[in-house]
C-alpha cells in the first residue's frame, strides 16, 4: 500500500488511464510542496465552485450557453485568470494555489475549468494544442474555450492561428491536435511543466523529484533518462549519473545525441577515477 499522498502519485503513473482521477491526482502532486494539503477539503472546493456555477445556470443545458454561463462565473466573477506577469512559477502548476490564488497556467485553469464543468453536466475535455493547452466540449467539435485568456471561445481557423503564434510558420494546423488528450498524458504534462519550472530555477533537487514519475510511466521516455542523468551530475550524484545515461544509450543507440552523451560518460568516469 502507498505509504503516503506523495506515493500515491507516483502509483498512478501505472494505473489504467480510465481510472486515474485528473483533480485528485493533481492535488497528490502538490502534497510535494506542501505534505499537509488536506486532498479532500481541496476537492470540496471544486464541488463548491460547481454548486455556485449552478445557481447561474439554471436550467440552461444548450452547450454554448453552459459554457458561456460557466465562463462568467469563473472568470468574470471569481476571477481565475492566466499568469502572464509570472507564467514559470511552480505555483501556477499547483491545483491548490491555483484555486487559492485564482491565477493559473493553460493547462491548470483549463483543469479548474473541466473539473466544474463536469461536475455540471457539462462534458469537457482537454486539448493540447503545440505551445498551448485548451478545453473542448466533447459533443460540439467547433465548442473550444482557452481559459488562459478568460474563457474565450474559438474557432479553429484562431486555433490554428494561436498555434502559429505559439511556434512559428513551420507547423502547420491539423486537425488531430483538437483529440482529446488522456488522463496520465495530462498529469505528465503538468508534472513536465514544474520539471521545467524547477530546471529553470536551478532548483535540481525538486527536479529530481518530478523524474521520479515520469520514469515510472509503462514505457519511460529515454530521453527522461538522459535528462534526469544530466540533473543529477548536476547534484555531484556520478554514479547515478552514469547508470541514467548508460540506460539512455540502451534504449537509443542511433540517437542523434548518442555521441555527446558518450562522451559526457567518459569525462563523468574520468572525474570518479581521479
Amino acid at each position: 500500500m502507498p505509504r503516503n499522498d506523495w506515493e500515491q502519485f507516483l502509483a498512478v503513473a501505472r494505473l489504467p488511464d480510465e481510472q486515474i482521477e485528473l483533480a485528485r491526482a493533481a492535488l497528490l502532486l502538490a502534497t510535494f510542496e506542501d505534505p499537509a494539503l488536506d486532498v479532500e477539503r481541496e476537492l470540496g472546493l471544486l464541488d463548491s465552485l460547481a454548486t455556485a456555477a449552478a445557481t447561474r445556470m439554471g436550467t440552461e443545458r444548450d452547450p454554448f450557453g453552459s459554457v458561456n454561463t460557466l465562463n462568467e462565473y469563473l472568470f468574470d466573477e471569481v476571477g481565475f485568470r492566466g499568469n502572464e506577469e509570472d507564467y514559470y512559477d511552480p505555483r501556477n502548476s499547483y491545483l491548490n494555489e491555483v484555486l487559492k490564488r485564482r491565477l493559473g497556467i493553460p493547462i491548470t485553469l483549463s483543469l479548474v475549468y473541466i473539473e466544474t464543468g463536469t461536475r455540471l453536466g457539462i462534458p469537457l475535455v482537454g486539448v493540447g494544442i503545440p505551445g498551448h493547452f485548451l478545453v473542448r466540449h466533447r459533443d460540439v467539435e467547433d465548442l473550444i474555450v482557452d481559459p488562459f485568456h478568460a474563457g474565450i471561445l474559438l474557432s479553429q481557423r484562431e486555433c490554428a492561428e494561436r498555434l502559429r503564434q505559439a511556434v512559428g510558420e513551420g507547423t502547420a494546423w491539423d486537425k488531430s491536435y483538437l483529440a482529446p488528450i488522456g488522463n496520465r498524458d495530462y498529469i505528465a504534462r503538468i508534472v513536465r511543466n514544474l520539471k521545467g519550472c524547477f530546471l529553470r530555477l536551478h532548483d535540481y533537487p525538486r527536479a529530481l523529484r518530478m523524474f521520479e514519475w515520469l520514469l515510472r510511466m509503462d514505457p519511460p521516455a529515454p530521453a527522461d533518462q538522459r535528462e534526469r542523468g544530466v540533473v543529477r551530475l548536476r547534484l555531484g550524484e556520478y554514479q547515478e549519473a552514469v547508470d541514467d545515461l548508460r540506460a539512455y544509450l540502451a534504449a537509443e543507440p542511433d540517437s542523434p545525441e548518442a555521441d555527446a552523451v558518450q562522451q559526457l560518460i567518459d569525462r563523468v568516469q574520468r572525474r570518479m577515477a581521479e
